[in-house]
Formats: C-alpha cells, sequence, structure tokens
C-alpha cells in the first residue's frame, strides 16, 4: 500500500492536464487541448490555453492521448478469498485501468464478501460476473466449481444474490471445459444460459479444453453474451482448426455475440488472432484475465495486451475502443457519447505510443516483434488519480521477462 500512497492522490485542488489529443468518435483530435477537473472529481472546462486557477495541480500531456478511463473486462482480484486473484491496486489505476471487472472469481456463497473486502474499498470502479457455481474460484482447478455435479449450484441462492447485488453483478460466468464441467459437459452451458435469461445478465462463457465444444456452445449464445478466451490456441477448441468452428463464431459475432481476448496465462494465442484478423474476425473486447499466475508474464497488465493487439495489425483507434466504449456496453453502461464535457464525473485515461523494438510473448510460448508500446501516463477517476506504469514494458526493456510458455496445468486460464 506504501507504493499506492506515494504515486497516487485525492484531489484537494483541481487537476489541469495540458497539451493532450482527446479521441472523440473513434479519431483522435488533431488540435491539443487542456483538461480542467475540480476538487470535486468532476470536468470543468475542456479549452486549449487554459488559465490555470490556484491553487491547481498541473500536469504536461506532452503531446499524448487522451481516452475514456480504460476497462479491464476479464480480471480475478477477489484477492484472500481465492488461490489465484490479485489485489485491485495491482492492475487499476496504476496502469491506466478506471474500471476492473472480475469474472467469475465468486459464486453465491460467498460474494458478500467481494462486495465488502474488495468492490467497496477499491479505488477504481468495481464489477462482477458471478460464477454459475456456488463456491466460485476458491480453490481454482484444485476443486472445481462444479466439483459436486448440479448440488454446486443453488439457482434459488444466486438469483438472490443477483437481485440484492444488480449494482455489481452484470453477468453470469460459466466455464466451459472438460476439467472444470466434467461430466455435465454442455449442460453447464445450458443452465448458466436459462440463469442469465432469468436474471436478464448477459453470460460470459470461458472455452478452454473441450468437452463440450465451441460448435455446441456458440449456438446457445444471444446478443449481448460474451465469449471470453476466443483467440486461444487449446488442441479442439480453437477456431483457427476447423472450418465450421470459425464459421460458427463468425455468426455468434454477427448476431451480436462479443469476443474478448482474455489472454491469460494459457489463453491467447498470436497465430489464432492474427489468422481470425485475417479473415475479418476482429475482438470486440480486449482483457487481461490477469491472476496470481498471469501476472509475472505473459501478460502482465492491459498496456502490454493492448500493445500486442496493435502489434497483431488492429488499429490504434479500434483498439482503444475495445477497452473503453465496448466493454461498457457490456456492462450495460451508457457509452459512445460525449464524455470528455463539462460536469460529467472524471474517468479518463492518458497514454502516449512509444516507439520500441521489444518481443512479447503468448500463452504458448509464440514470440511477437512490438514496435509501438502503448505507454499509460495518468489515470483519472473522480477525485483521485495516479500517474502510471506498466510492468510489461518495464520488464521487456530491462530483458528480464519470461517469453516461454508457463508450466502446463490443465485448463489453466
Amino acid at each position: 500500500m506504501e507504493e499506492l500512497r506515494t504515486h497516487e492522490s485525492c484531489m484537494n485542488a483541481p487537476l489541469l492536464i495540458r497539451h493532450i489529443h482527446p479521441l472523440h468518435y473513434g479519431a483522435f483530435s488533431s488540435d491539443p487541448t487542456d483538461v480542467l477537473v475540480g476538487a470535486d472529481g468532476t470536468i470543468q472546462e475542456v479549452a486549449p490555453g487554459l488559465t490555470a486557477p490556484s491553487p491547481v495541480t498541473e500536469l504536461d500531456g506532452n503531446g499524448a492521448f487522451l481516452t475514456e478511463g480504460w476497462v479491464d473486462l476479464h480480471t480475478h482480484i477477489y484477492h484472500g478469498a481465492t488461490d489465484l486473484s490479485l489485489l485491485p491496486e495491482q492492475i487499476g489505476l496504476k496502469t491506466g485501468v478506471t474500471t476492473l471487472v472480475d469474472c467469475g472469481s465468486a459464486g453465491e456463497a460467498n460474494f458478500e464478501g467481494f462486495r465488502k473486502y474488495i468492490a467497496e474499498s477499491a479505488n477504481e470502479r468495481i464489477f462482477a460476473f458471478l460464477n454459475l457455481g456456488s463456491i466460485g474460484l476458491v480453490a481454482c482447478n484444485r476443486i472445481s466449481e462444479f466439483a459436486l455435479g448440479y448440488r454446486s449450484v443453488d439457482l434459488d441462492r444466486t438469483l438472490e444474490v443477483i437481485e440484492s447485488n444488480r449494482d455489481l453483478i452484470r453477468g453470469i460466468k460459466v466455464r466451459a471445459s472438460q476439467v472444470i464441467t466434467g461430466d455435465l459437459g454442455i449442460e453447464c452451458v445450458r443452465l448458466a444460459k436459462k440463469l442469465s435469461r432469468i436474471a436478464k445478465l448477459p453470460l460470459v462463457v470461458h472455452v478452454g479444453e473441450p468437452p463440450p465444444l465451441l460448435d455446441d456452445i456458440l449456438p446457445l449464445l444471444q446478443s449481448g453474451d460474451v465469449v471470453t478466451h476466443a483467440f486461444n490456441g487449446k488442441i479442439g477448441g480453437n477456431l483457427q482448426e476447423d472450418a465450421r468452428t470459425f464459421s460458427l463464431m463468425h455468426e455468434a459475432q454477427q448476431r451480436g455475440v462479443w469476443l474478448d481476448v482474455g489472454h491469460g496465462s494459457a489463453s491467447f494465442s498470436f497465430e489464432v488472432a492474427a489468422y481470425a484478423l485475417e479473415q475479418g474476425l476482429t475482438p470486440d473486447v480486449i482483457s487481461t484475465d490477469l491472476h496470481h499466475h498471469s501476472y509475472p508474464g505473459p501478460v502482465y497488465d492491459l498496456p502490454t495486451t493492448l500493445s500486442k493487439l496493435l502489434a497483431l495489425g488492429m488499429p490504434l483507434e479500434n483498439v482503444i475502443e475495445c477497452v473503453t466504449s465496448t466493454p461498457r456496453k457490456v456492462l450495460s453502461e451508457a457509452a459512445g457519447g460525449d464524455w470528455l464535457v463539462p460536469g460529467k464525473l472524471a474517468d479518463f485515461t492518458v497514454f502516449g505510443l512509444e516507439s520500441v523494438e521489444l518481443e512479447a510473448g503468448d500463452s504458448h510460448g509464440s514470440k511477437l516483434r512490438l514496435r509501438k508500446f502503448v505507454l499509460p501516463q495518468f489515470a483519472v477517476l473522480g477525485t483521485a488519480w495516479r500517474r502510471c506504469e506498466s510492468r510489461g514494458f518495464q520488464q521487456m526493456t530491462s530483458g528480464s521477462h519470461p517469453l516461454d510458455a508457463p508450466e502446463s496445468r490443465p485448463d489453466m486460464m
């Protein structure tokens, strides 16, 4: 926590950020501007050459870009209650991320602790996708959330928890992989989808080693649902190896199913992602699946993940859309409007595009040359702001990062 106190400030005076290029309606402004945020955390003025009030904290963006605050739609931050979760402050504002979504760490039986000890104390905005299994990821992959079969799911209690926590819970999460679902297979997805329809929430499906097959999962999904780990390279479970599976994935996206990167330590393949992009199948959301095993590498943080998708050929504007407006739509928040106007609560990220010559790794040990790095400088959320950094950038520029795939474990995320 000492590091957080050193680099993060609560506003007791207005904050003025100069010389930044905002992203408006899919394009970055060619003319730099200044943004003044009041001590109450709301935007006061947006114009070039603003007169600094007194007192004021003044920061120079030096021509950097300004976007809505970044959203990481797939993280694990139920620290202390699961064996894989990180602290929100490790991967939040300090890396340019103003909104963190925990993706299934908590189930109905332990969600109260997530609210009290994580969501209510974090400096970031926090949301959650509630695990279909009552115990969530308490002992991830050692004790499956479906270890007791259908007795692992309590629909009545799950719906009660959702109704009591709709401000935080924005979807249902199910991990569709044989080592998780066991003999229940596709029935876990069917049950989760039924629950999501009753609760009127999207379903987020982790796809991994089959069964169940992607071919069986995709037809069950509706507009607003999410496939996370959509560009994984797992044998029998990826979109590249089977033309029918690719066609089903394309059809799902066409009818409004969101495709999420969900990088993780075992769930993102440069080869599969490059193939998908060549075929016109583009990620809707870029998320990290940051947890205890992916944080040391190859994921590190969201800026590193964004830089990988940029290197694979996605335009910068599209990369940023995947961590700003689209994930907000998944969370049923207003998106696409003018967010940089006086009176709005400040929620934005300032970043630069650094020229580099670095090698990054995917989840399988493959390497990719990075020539541009999306490097956050400042993050502002209401009355809190901080200077940013990227562990991935630091590790790669020091030459000390592990490029090889992590130790293989059954369906490690």
